[in-house]
C-alpha cells in the first residue's frame, strides 16, 4: 500500500537538502577524473540510446541518498499503481493509462466490464486498417482520387506531441521510402493558421482529423468549422473528408458528419495522448502502421526500465531525482530542453506543455499548498541554432539553468560533405561535445567580460540515430521523468485546471458578459 506524503516530511529528503553545492563540477569534469566521470555515469535507455549525467552536480554520495529518496517515496511501487489502473489522477478522479497504450506493462484494467488494453488495442488496429484502406486506393475521394495529405485539426496535447513526432520522422520517412502521405496541423484558432494550411493543400485530395475529446474545445471547432467553409466552397462534401478522434460520448460521435470515428477516454490525458488514437490515426496515415507500432515497441521498451528498483539502472527515475535535487536543493529555477537534431526542432514545445501544465502546480494531491518549489520552467531550441540565439544567458548570466542536451552519432538522411576535413554532422557532434564540457568547466581570462565562470550542469542522451524507436523511447523517458517528479512533489500531475480559466473567461467575453478590466480589454480589441 502506497502512502502519499509531502517531500518536504520525507527523511530521505531533509538529509538530501543538506547536501547544496557538495560537488565542483568544474573539477570533478577536468582532465582524467572527468575522463573517468563521462564514463561511469552513464545509464542504458531503451533503442540503443544512454543517459550521461557526468556533467550533473552530483555524486555517489548524492546518488545514494537519491536512491533512499526514490525508495520512501515508493516511486516504483507507485508507477506500478498507476499502470495497473489505480485511480491516480484524484483531481478528476481518474485512472491514468497512458503506458497501456504502449500494451506491454502490467496486469489486465478491467473498467466498466471493459478490458481497457483491449480496447486501446482495438483502437489502434482500426485506426491500422483504415490506414492501410487510405494507402491501398480502397478508401478516395469522391472523384476516386487517392488522398495525399492528411491535416490535423486540434491544440494542445492535440496537437504539440503529434506534431513533434511527424516532423521527427518526416526525413527519416522520405529517406527510407516510408513517408505515405504528407501531414499538416492546424491549431491557433488565429484564421491565418488554418488559411495558411488550407492555402499550401489540395484540399481536394486531403483527410482531416478533428482531434477533441469532449469534443466542446472552442478553438478546434472554429478551425473544424473554417476547414468545412474551405472543403464546401471547392465543392466537397466535408463528410467524405472529415475524421473524428474524441470520446465515444462526445458530440463528435454523434451523426454522421465524419468518414470515421475513433475514441479515446478520460484515462489519457491529452499531453500524453500520442500513444493513443491522437497520434496512432494521423502517423498511421502519414508513415504506415508499422512505423507508429515502432514509435509504441520503444516507448513501451522503456517504460520497463522505469519499473526498475535500482535507481542506477532506471534513467528516467535517474533523470527525475537529479532535477529534484536541482530545483529544491540546489533552487535552479529553469531547465533547458537542447536537442542536436533539427528533426526535434517542436520537441521542446512538446516537452514544454507536458512538464508545465503537468508539475506546474502550487497545492498538493489533497489541495493542501506546498512550501517547495515544484515544476520548473522548460525552454528550448535545437542546436546548433540556440547557440547563436539564447546561451549566451546560458552561459555567463546570473541564473543557472540546468541543460538537457539529445543528440545522435548519425543524421537521419545521411547526406552530408566534408568542409575543412570534417562532415557537418561531426561538426554537429562536436559542437555538442564542446558545450556541455564548456558550460561545466567555464574559462579563465583576465578579461571578465570573456570569462565563464562554468559550474552549469547538464545531461545529455546520446542515441545512434534518430528511428521511429529511439523516437518512443525518448518519448516515454520524459513522460516518465514528469511522473516521477510529481510523484516526489506529491502533486496530482495529470489534471490541468490552470488552462480552464482562460476557456471560460473568453466564452464570457464572446457572450459580451463582461465587466471590470475584462470589459475594458474586450473593447480595446473591438470584440
Amino acid at each position: 500500500m502506497v502512502t502519499w506524503n509531502n517531500m518536504d516530511t520525507l527523511a530521505s529528503y531533509q538529509k538530501l537538502s543538506t547536501m547544496k553545492d557538495r560537488v565542483n563540477i568544474i573539477e570533478a569534469m577536468s582532465g582524467e577524473e572527468g575522463a573517468e566521470r563521462v564514463k561511469r555515469y552513464t545509464t542504458p535507455m531503451a533503442a540503443g540510446m544512454s543517459y550521461n549525467y557526468a556533467a550533473k552536480e552530483v555524486d555517489d554520495a548524492i546518488l545514494e541518498q537519491l536512491a533512499a529518496l526514490a525508495e520512501e517515496a515508493q516511486l516504483v511501487d507507485k508507477f506500478e499503481e498507476l499502470y495497473n489502473g489505480a485511480v491516480i489522477n484524484t483531481g478528476e478522479n481518474r485512472k491514468v493509462l497512458h503506458h497501456l497504450a504502449r500494451r506491454q506493462l502490467g496486469k489486465d484494467v478491467i473498467d466498466n466490464g471493459v478490458n481497457k488494453r483491449d480496447f486501446y488495442t482495438g483502437v489502434q488496429a482500426k485506426a491500422a486498417d483504415f490506414a492501410n484502406k487510405v494507402h491501398a486506393g480502397e478508401i478516395t475521394n469522391a472523384a476516386g482520387e487517392t488522398f495525399t495529405t492528411v491535416v490535423q485539426i486540434g491544440i494542445g496535447g492535440s496537437d504539440l506531441g503529434p506534431r513533434a513526432l511527424y516532423l521527427a520522422l518526416e526525413n527519416w520517412a522520405k529517406t527510407n521510402n516510408t513517408l505515405k502521405m504528407e501531414a499538416k496541423f492546424i491549431s491557433n484558432v488565429d484564421p491565418d493558421d488554418a488559411a495558411a494550411v488550407l492555402n499550401s493543400i489540395d484540399v481536394s485530395r486531403s483527410l482531416f482529423i478533428v482531434v477533441s475529446k469532449s469534443g466542446t474545445t472552442l478553438e478546434t471547432l472554429t478551425n473544424e468549422a473554417f476547414v468545412k467553409d474551405a472543403l464546401v466552397k471547392a465543392g466537397l462534401n466535408p463528410s467524405n473528408h472529415m475524421l473524428a478522434v474524441t470520446s465515444e460520448t462526445s458530440p463528435l460521435a454523434q451523426g454522421d458528419d465524419y468518414l470515421d470515428a475513433f475514441f479515446m477516454d478520460d484515462y489519457i490525458g491529452g499531453r500524453f495522448s500520442s500513444s493513443s488514437a491522437v497520434g496512432g490515426v494521423v502517423l498511421s496515415l502519414a508513415f504506415g502502421p508499422e512505423v507508429f507500432a515502432e514509435i509504441l515497441n520503444g516507448a513501451a521498451d522503456e517504460d520497463k526500465l522505469a519499473t526498475n528498483r535500482n535507481l542506477l539502472q532506471n534513467p528516467d527515475m535517474l533523470d527525475a531525482l537529479i532535477g529534484i535535487y536541482e530545483r529544491n536543493v540546489q533552487g535552479y529555477p529553469a531547465t533547458a530542453v537542447l536537442p542536436y537534431s533539427q528533426a526535434l526542432s517542436r520537441f521542446p514545445a512538446h516537452l514544454q506543455q507536458m512538464d508545465m501544465e503537468s508539475n506546474g502546480k502550487s497545492v498538493n494531491r489533497f489541495g493542501e499548498y506546498v512550501s517547495y518549489p515544484t515544476g520548473p520552467i522548460i525552454f528550448g531550441e535545437p542546436g546548433t541554432n540556440g547557440q547563436h540565439s539564447f546561451y549566451q544567458l546560458l552561459h555567463q548570466g546570473t541564473d543557472i539553468t540546468p541543460l538537457q542536451f539529445v543528440g545522435f552519432k548519425q543524421s537521419q538522411i545521411g547526406t552530408d560533405v566534408v568542409i575543412e576535413g570534417t562532415t557537418s554532422q561531426q561538426k554537429l557532434c562536436a559542437n555538442v561535445a564542446a558545450q556541455i564540457v564548456a558550460f561545466a568547466c567555464g574559462k579563465d581570462d583576465e578579461n571578465s567580460n570573456k570569462a565563464f565562470k562554468g559550474g552549469r550542469p547538464s545531461s545529455i542522451i546520446i542515441g545512434e540515430q534518430l528511428t521511429p524507436a529511439s523516437l518512443g523511447a525518448l518519448l516515454a523517458h520524459f513522460e516518465n521523468k514528469i511522473m516521477f517528479q510529481g510523484f516526489v512533489w506529491n502533486l496530482n500531475s495529470f489534471d490541468q485546471e490552470g488552462v480552464q480559466l482562460g476557456k471560460v473567461l473568453a466564452k464570457r467575453v464572446l457572450a459580451h458578459d463582461t465587466d471590470g478590466a475584462l470589459k475594458v480589454y474586450s473593447d480595446l480589441l473591438d470584440i
